[in-house]
């Protein structure tokens, strides 16, 4: 079986270098960029399994790319930041990124994370929520958990698979309050306490394209989809 191919876009030379063989040690293999129109040239000409990107790269920064990629491909992107700023991190998941790490990170924690968006992107509608195969409807929402497509009011919605899994996890137990921290263990697969933003930006993402009043906000507690 072929090796992971991870795109890495960041413009410092020690970082570059220092992940990219960590990441090889792990087993992937790596295309690394300096800045954000080499990334994008890259990723066009390599389509790797998953982008990595640092924000502020020059030439492109990795918002932007991110923006760029997602216009092309719903492959998993993940968020490199010098900063906890919740900007940074705001701004990288409303471009459509799966998740996000924060400089300095530990090689074991990134390549975890790096796993776990690729587990997610990877599973099939089996994996997902439990349910029969049948079309799911919620007003004007339809789910096709099988063929993995949503329409609203007969119009395709183009998600990506986060926003899916996660729209999925709602339709399994509509009118049910889920937590953060559920949410980022069934959707993110994380097995240790996650930052909850990353939940509430893609819930608002999803939101603009379900519908505003589809998702309600349980304040203290979570979320539900409204049946």
């Amino acid at each position: 079986m072929p090796a992971t191919h991870v795109l890495f876009v960041e413009d410092d030379d020690v970082i570059r270098e220092a992940t990219t063989l960590a990441l090889e040690r792990d087993g992937f293999q790596v295309t690394a960029a300096p800045d954000g129109l080499t990334g994008l040239d890259a990723f066009r000409a390599r389509r790797p399994d998953l982008a990595l990107l640092d924000v502020m790269v020059p030439g492109l920064d990795g918002v932007s790319l991110c923006r760029r990629i997602r216009d092309e491909s719903t492959v998993p992107v993940i968020m490199v930041s010098a900063r906890a700023d919740a900007i940074d991190v705001v701004l990288g998941l409303e471009a459509g990124a799966d998740d996000y790490v924060t400089k300095p990170f530990d090689g074991a924690v990134l390549v975890a994370r790096i796993r776990a968006v690729l587990r997610r992107f990877r599973a099939s509608a089996a994996d997902g929520p439990p349910d029969d195969g049948a079309l799911l409807s919620f007003g004007d929402i339809a789910i096709d958990p099988e063929g993995m497509e949503v329409t609203r009011s007969g119009e395709r919605l183009a998600l990506t698979p986060t926003e899916m899994r996660l729209l999925l996890e709602f339709a399994a137990a509509p009118g049910t309050v889920l937590s953060r921290d559920r949410l980022l263990t069934r959707v993110w697969d994380y097995d240790w306490g996650g930052d909850t933003r990353v939940v509430d930006v893609h819930v608002q993402r999803l939101r603009t394209k379900v519908g505003q009043d589809r998702i309600e906000t349980v304040r203290g507690f979570g979320y539900k989809l409204r049946a």
